[in-house]
């Protein structure tokens, strides 16, 4: 149900699954907040990205009304004007959508100064939107920025699991699994590691039962997964998407 509620009180979109119940935030790829002081602009932009469903959207009037409900959901998107009424400014989300690493940003301006600017390209903001917003360019911009934190989160889901399937390795299994990646046999990684060949296997063995891989390259694509980099280089913040 959409409802048009008080200042500090947020629209919410609940996707509904069987018997009534919400549907995990995770399954549908996070919240989308939207902090727009004018109402009409507000209301045009929840309903524009609420149609269709398949994601759960809130909407507030203020900072300080998204300060005050802020919890540890799963934010993932996150649209606001950078002129906001109360004490809490656009500086302020900002500040605080940093400190919660994966939160896409996307700034609403209609003029900015120099320092402005250069506020929200240090504070890490994904995209600056000309105000007053088209809510079709919104949707265009939110839809994109969706289909890259779902992929951003299977990514980090992937980087979990290889890094729990490796972690009951031991220090020298780690040293033989580094010089297996690094295309030694046996004999080579028995000379460098000052072992016995024999023992080489053993540890080969008990690594590949330890991380549950069925063969040598799903072991190697284990370990790559597992040190790549969960950084993404920022987009350069722009007008527009």
């Amino acid at each position: 149900m959409l409802r048009n509620d008080a200042v500090a009180e947020p629209f919410a979109l609940f996707l509904r699954g069987p018997r009534g119940q919400h549907s995990r935030v995770t399954d549908i790829g996070g919240h989308i907040h939207l902090v727009l002081p004018d109402a009409t602009e507000r209301a045009a932009c929840f309903r524009t990205l609420a149609a269709g469903g398949g994601r759960i959207v809130r909407s507030f009037a203020s900072a300080d009304a998204w300060i005050e409900a802020e919890s540890e959901d799963s934010c993932a998107i996150l649209l606001f004007h950078w002129r906001q009424p109360g004490t809490a400014d656009g500086a302020a989300l900002l500040d605080r959508a940093a400190a919660r690493p994966g939160i896409a940003v996307f700034v609403a301006a209609e003029q900015l100064s120099i320092a402005e600017s250069r506020a929200i390209l240090c504070g890490g903001a994904r995209d600056l939107l000309p105000a007053p917003l088209d809510p079709r360019l919104v949707r265009r911009t939110v839809d994109a920025a969706l289909a890259e934190w779902r992929h951003r989160q299977a990514t980090l889901d992937r980087h979990h699991e290889a890094e729990a399937r490796l972690a009951a390795l031991t220090p020298r299994e780690r040293a033989v699994l580094d010089a297996i990646a690094a295309g030694l046999g046996n004999k080579a990684i028995a000379r460098q590691l000052d072992l016995s060949p024999r023992t080489v296997e053993v540890h080969r063995a008990n690594i590949m039962r330890r991380a549950g891989a069925g063969n040598v390259a799903e072991l190697l694509r284990l370990q790559f997964i597992a040190e790549f980099t969960r950084d993404v280089p920022a987009k350069q913040v722009r007008f527009g998407a």
